[in-house]
């Protein structure tokens, strides 16, 4: 697949993960519609990457979702990639943590809900391109849950599959389907929990290097490991998650 010389949507691009993937394909000389929650960070990365097309957008808020997408068919329909990789993660326990009713269809909207009409608004210009690309970025707990996170590992295990379905759904296209499932990463979401996490910057490369090879899933770091582990011990592997 070609690496270069794209024009790219991606999600959650203004810090960790989707910031280190902006940098990654920037460097590999493409264009880059970053869509990011913080004005303030937008402004400054703005300023830093005056090349990029910087949009704001929450997508945990399904009318700014739906003013995304038709500002993106509007004024981008000639990107030919999109990386759904915002995501959120809140750790609670249901029925004992005070409630907050945004705090369910928050996370759902942002994890899985936006990133499904993402593709839905953009297929149609996408399956025009001789060569596009959907990367669904997922994680680790959507094979095995953690009890602290329940939605979040709702959300994860949802996008997989719809991951997979959707690449059914575009066999014999020109847009390719990937899965980009993580392992724990450093980044603000997971301050002050976990050990050996791998680098933002190394899961940029792995995607990379996945693309280069073809490959509809990629598993970074610790993430390859914990596959396989799940495939044949799958209660073992369980085990390894519940309290993480």
């Amino acid at each position: 697949m070609k690496l270069t010389g794209n024009k790219i949507i991606l999600t959650g691009a203004t810090s960790g993960v989707g910031l280190a993937l902006l940098e990654r394909l920037r460097a590999e000389g493409n264009r880059l519609v970053a869509i990011g929650r913080n004005p303030e960070r937008i402004e400054a990365l703005r300023r830093q990457y005056p090349d990029v097309t910087f949009l704001r957008g929450n997508l945990a808020l399904a009318s700014e979702v739906a003013a995304l997408a038709d500002e993106l068919r509007r004024h981008h329909a000639d990107a030919n990639w999109l990386i759904n990789n915002a995501g959120v993660q809140y750790n609670y326990v249901l029925g004992e943590t005070p409630a907050d009713p945004q705090r369910i269809p928050g996370e759902i909207g942002t994890n899985l809900t936006a990133a499904i009409q993402l593709c839905e608004a953009l297929i149609p210009s996408l399956k025009t391109k001789n060569e596009a690309l959907i990367v669904n970025v997922t994680s680790g707990l959507a094979l095995s849950p953690k009890r602290s996170a329940p939605v979040y590992c709702a959300t994860k295990a949802g996008l997989r599959l719809f991951t997979k379905a959707l690449r059914y759904q575009l066999e014999g296209s020109s847009v390719r389907v990937v899965e980009l499932m993580l392992p724990l990463v450093d980044t603000p979401m997971t301050a002050g929990r976990g050990r050996g996490k791998l680098s933002p910057e190394a899961v940029a490369e792995a995607l990379m290097d996945g693309l280069r090879k073809n490959r509809n899933e990629i598993y970074p770091g610790k993430a390859a490991i914990f596959r396989h582990l799940h495939r044949w011990l799958p209660g073992l592997a369980d085990r390894m998650l519940k309290n993480g």
